[in-house]
């Protein structure tokens, strides 16, 4: 990937990543028939400070690629190059198990459910405090000085910590997968749908609270969503995947308004747009979803593309920088016009 245009240092550097999941068959499973790719082949950058998000359709291979962030899951391949500000610029794909305790203090996740990701019979002195009392940072009553400060932080009061999970709502519970997120002070976060199953106002209430986050710790997040109208709102740049494969990359406002692949297009056109003045009509894909099992050859969106051309059916379009931060997987993406969402539509969603 191309150095950032404004000067950062990168603290994520993602090359060539992959995840391969085995299927297997017979009496013990032990022989293996196919592999289904998950993720195949991708790479992005994060720089400090700033929000990548990354979006696609369900199945795309969005959360796998968070979690192969983590190392939550071992890589098949490629790197994860992270700058910790103890262990200096690592791949955490090869790191052993003592260096991978140390690393993950600085790269944290607040999860997709705020339900089923508190532990029901943990209080929120528990909850919050857990890590800290893992990793031996704080405990006794230091431990409890910095679980309140972290709930009044998140917008939480500190007398809350003596209670349980149930007796919050979604949004409440949500605050406290934060404020556990920020508990060792971390440097990246991987946000993972973190407002998915929220009411729309809610939703909105965690982004604010995000973003204040940001610029209050000076954090770093990996933003997963399949929302684009959310990553529109939260994001410096986005990623678009497609069946376990990078398809777009670039600055919020350029990808929204010159999108450079028919995928993209297709996603932009269905988001709902602010002003009642301004009409489109949705792009409707034909076809299913390649089964990332049995990809098909060439460009893996070819069979639900209208600019499809021969060379797409048969020779795979490598992500290459057609504009300056701009990356896009496309034989035609120089040719081809494609319609984004106006300039006013996104200055209206951004206020």
């Amino acid at each position: 990937m191309a150095e950032q245009t404004d000067g950062k240092p990168h603290l994520l550097e993602v090359n060539d990543l992959k995840m391969h999941f085995p299927i297997t068959r017979g009496f013990f499973r032990s022989r293996v028939i196919g592999y289904v790719k998950a993720v195949d082949g991708v790479s992005f950058y994060i720089g400090e400070g700033e929000t990548l998000g990354l979006v696609g359709e369900s199945g795309c291979g969005k959360t796998t690629t968070g979690r192969l962030v983590l190392r939550a899951y071992d890589p098949t391949g490629g790197q994860v190059w992270f700058k910790d500000r103890q262990l200096g610029r690592v791949n955490v794909a090869t790191l052993d198990r003592q260096q991978l305790c140390q690393l993950r203090q600085n790269m944290q996740l607040i999860f997709q459910d705020p339900y089923s990701s508190l532990n029901p019979r943990m209080t929120l002195l528990e909850i919050v405090g857990e890590p800290l009392y893992v990793n031996k940072v704080a405990q006794g009553s230091e431990l409890k000085d910095r679980v309140a400060e972290l709930l009044k932080v998140v917008g939480l009061r500190p007398e809350y910590m003596t209670r349980y999970p149930h007796a919050f709502s979604g949004g409440q519970r949500q605050r406290i997968g934060v404020a556990r997120a920020l508990a060792l002070n971390p440097q990246l976060i991987v946000c993972d749908e973190p407002v998915s199953a929220l009411d729309v106002s809610v939703q909105a209430q965690i982004l604010n609270l995000l973003q204040d986050l940001q610029q209050e710790f000076g954090l770093t997040y990996l933003f997963i969503s399949h929302d684009l109208s959310v990553v529109e709102h939260i994001s410096n740049r986005v990623a678009v995947m497609y069946v376990g494969k990078l398809v777009e990359h670039a600055p919020t406002d350029e990808l929204f308004l010159n999108p450079k692949h028919p995928y993209t297009e297709a996603l932009l056109s269905a988001v709902p747009k602010p002003d009642p003045r301004i009409r489109t009509e949705p792009i409707v894909l034909e076809g299913e979803v390649a089964d990332p099992a049995h990809p098909p050859t060439g460009c893996y969106f070819h069979p639900r593309c209208r600019f499809c051309m021969e060379p797409c059916k048969t020779e795979t379009p490598l992500l290459r920088e057609i504009a300056p931060d701009h990356f896009v997987s496309c034989h035609r993406a120089d040719e081809l016009t494609l319609i984004g969402v106006s300039e006013s539509a996104v200055t209206s969603s951004a206020s």
